[in-house]
């Protein structure tokens, strides 16, 4: 087929949907995106090029679907129609997951009942979501552990079960011994997210799958490993729903499908140049340095059983990368330590000071200063020989397991002794080689582009008695890191989200997302068809009070917010941008009210919503406080959400070391990064907090903003150009 029919059998097949009568009715802006996914998606050139032929084409759109569009079948139909014409596959990546359990439950499996050729699904999650069946063997008591396995686990983990009380340590027993009993009996998948309470953190590291101490088909139990069963379910399923972290952190790694080899649909994906950002930011720890040691004994005793030369090596390499590291921490607090090293909030019977809060010093321009430079060269040169060590000797147990596959548990104990820490070594280097990566100066940085630097900083906080001393490192620009890691390797992508404009355009999040330059992209918006004048009201609420000012704003906010909220007759939202203005609004609350809040994080969030809507099914009055993560993704129709309270514009945290350094860059080569990243980005989380408002055609709601910026400075002008065209009141002080 050519591009024109593909793109002509994808659109056909989601008219069908439309038309099946399955509850679903047309909408102009639904079939305007759906024809925009076939038409980029059957113009990609997939698969490897013919030697003497064309370079492959590339298509990306950028599409901005307002509430309402029904994005997901917009994208769906025609992309998996296409897919299975193209004999290809379809990747979709969200950034929550709330989506993609929308999409594995509810959305594929009805689509699949409409669509005229069957397909499969799976959805992929990292390794950590699974249990390891080793692990979970040895703190269970159900496995034939050998002594040395009691290695098996990090030294933190270690410690902890040595210090726990026995009755602690017999519930954890207990706990451990019911999911290996669940497992044995395939009542459970080994999916944490499938346990009928999500255990706790602390609960589930000990026994949760890890790439660095997985052997893979050597382990005595790759047969009944969960992670290599959903693997498994991966290569048969022609529609894959990741999530933009996993999609990033296994770029080249071959666990998704290869990018320009099938199709790419990121929902949700004004996320995107955010996590790009954290993906490729590294940290190491500079002050705790026991797992050098320990790794180093592990290694040898392995490396020595293994036969491998390389284990002589191996004291030298420790000594060093611990030496060089106490040298950058002597050298950081010499340096620093006016910034890092901050009055002591109390001594505690002469003990060590306890600090008020973590502290931070960051490199101004990202210039690393010359004294360091040595030492942290020393430290990425020493780190590499120990991981080419390390390399080996994972290398002759590999090649052992094969040979003698009755040692296999043996050996992959083995194995994962030396995997538990190796990933720390590896995040010593690559800090190490990214704090290296200086900014051009003097002639250097006349003759040529300007050079974007790295944000770098290094921070102090207590961990119990011991200090904790550590040095980060991470890109300014997502868009540049996204270019050379993601874009490159795509052919066909469908970008979309419910805001991707920022004060009416697309032009920061091309920016963000890497796409400004990128001759194969294409935006378009698709408006929302709800009728937003009608059906919402914005009430812009003037105070006295400047909100820079926390300390006369607040009070004068919360009583105009108690003001509001007596009148709510069913389900509201309140979003709050700190903890601090939540705590104050929750003290002052009076009786009346009091019964009426649920505050985020006081309950599970599954569990709060539920309480949430059982109030408002018997028509009580059920407010919600929350925070960022309440300001996104909450789909809380009619009656659940007929009130949204901002109670101040949300700005991002004005002590965030990246926004901190990228912002010095901009003022440095001459550009204004107010203007330029502060105010898109609060357009965007805006125009998210007020979407919670109205979710149907059939709503009513009303949107109040306490922050007079919002309608008295020039930015918030174009603050308002991002949001829906709601009927605007503004009242004034009182």
């Amino acid at each position: 087929m050519s591009s024109t029919e593909w793109a002509d059998t994808a659109l056909q097949a989601f008219d069908r949907v439309v038309q099946s009568g399955a509850g679903l009715r047309s909408r102009p802006g639904q079939r305007r995106m759906a024809q925009q996914v076939a038409h980029t998606l059957s113009t990609a050139t997939l698969g490897t090029p013919e030697p003497q032929g064309p370079a492959p084409l590339r298509a990306i759109a950028i599409i901005q679907a307002g509430t309402g569009v029904g994005k997901s079948l917009a994208y769906c139909a025609p992309a998996i129609a296409l897919a299975l014409a193209r004999e290809t596959r379809v990747l979709i990546s969200t950034a929550t997951v709330a989506l993609q359990e929308q999409l594995i439950h509810k959305d594929l499996p009805a689509l699949m009942a409409q669509m005229p050729q069957p397909f499969r699904f799976a959805l992929a999650k990292g390794r950590g979501r699974y249990v390891c069946k080793l692990k979970l063997e040895q703190l269970s008591g159900t496995g034939a552990v050998a002594a040395e396995e009691d290695d098996l686990f990090s030294e933190e983990e270690n410690a902890a079960r040595a210090s726990r009380p026995a009755h602690e340590t017999e519930a954890r027993l207990r706990y451990y011994s019911s999911l290996a009993q669940v497992l044995a009996a395939s009542t459970w998948d080994g999916d944490r997210d499938s346990l009928d309470t999500p255990p706790a953190p602390e609960l589930w590291a000990p026994v949760a799958a890890e790439a660095g101490s997985c052997t893979g088909k050597h382990c005595p139990a790759f047969g009944q490993c969960s992670y290599f069963e959903q693997r498994k379910a991966l290569v048969a399923a022609q529609v894959i729903v990741v999530n933009h972290d996993l999609l990033l952190s296994t770029l080249g790694a071959r666990v998704l499908p290869e990018l320009d080899n099938c199709l790419l649909v990121l929902d949700e994906a004004h996320h995107l140049p955010a996590t790009a950002l954290e993906q490729f930011a590294c940290s190491m720890d500079l002050s705790r340095l026991l797992w050098i040691d320990r790794l180093a004994q592990r290694a040898i005793r392995i490396g020595t059983l293994m036969e491998v030369a390389e284990v002589a090596d191996i004291p030298r390499y420790a000594a060093q990368l611990r030496q060089s590291l106490q040298d950058v921490a002597r050298l950081v607090l010499d340096l620093y330590g006016a910034s890092l090293r901050p009055a002591p909030e109390t001594a505690g019977r002469g003990r060590t000071p306890l600090y008020a809060m973590p502290t931070r010093a960051r490199l101004p321009g990202g210039v690393l200063p010359e004294v360091l430079v040595l030492p942290l060269e020393q430290l990425a040169q020493q780190a590499l020989g120990f991981i080419q060590c390390l390399s080996a000797i994972a290398k002759a147990l590999r090649l052992q397991m094969r040979d003698q596959p009755n040692e296999a548990k043996r050996l992959s104990t083995l194995y994962a002794q030396i995997g538990m820490l190796a990933p720390r070594l590896q995040t010593v280097h690559d800090t190490s080689q990214l704090l290296l990566q200086q900014p051009p100066v003097g002639d250097e940085a006349s003759t040529n582009a300007p050079v974007v630097p790295h944000a770098k900083w290094f921070t102090l906080t207590m961990d119990g008695e011991y200090i904790a001393l550590q040095a980060h490192a991470s890109p300014l620009l997502p868009g540049a890191m996204l270019r050379h890691k993601l874009w490159q390797q795509v052919r066909g992508a469908v970008l979309t989200s419910a805001t991707l404009t920022s004060c009416g355009q697309f032009d920061f999040f091309l920016r963000e997302s890497g796409l400004d330059m990128d001759d194969a992209a294409t935006a378009l918006e698709v408006p929302s068809p709800f009728d937003y004048a009608r059906q919402g009201t914005l009430v812009t609420v003037t105070t006295r009070a400047d909100p820079k000012d926390a300390s006369q704003f607040t009070p004068e906010m919360v009583a105009a917010l108690l003001h509001d909220l007596a009148q709510v007759p069913y389900g509201a939202l309140v979003l709050f941008t700190s903890r601090e203005q939540m705590r104050q609004a929750v003290e002052a609350l009076p009786p009346t009210l009091l019964p009426q809040v649920l505050v985020q994080n006081t309950l599970p969030r599954t569990q709060l919503l539920q309480r949430h809507r059982e109030r408002v099914a018997n028509g009580q009055p059920s407010i919600i406080f929350g925070m960022q993560s309440f300001g996104e993704g909450l789909d809380l129709p009619g009656r659940l959400c007929e009130s949204v309270f901002i109670t101040k514009l949300p700005f991002a945290s004005p002590d965030d070391p990246v926004g901190e350094a990228r912002a010095e860059w901009l003022r440095t080569v001459g550009r204004d990064p107010f203007n330029e990243l502060v105010v898109p980005a609060t357009a965007m989380r805006l125009a998210q907090w007020a979407g919670r408002a109205i979710r149907s055609e059939e709503d009513q709601a009303q949107v109040y903003c306490y922050d007079r910026r919002l309608t008295q400075t020039r930015y918030g002008q174009r603050l308002l150009a991002g949001l829906p065209p709601f009927t605007h009141v503004l009242r004034p002080a009182t």
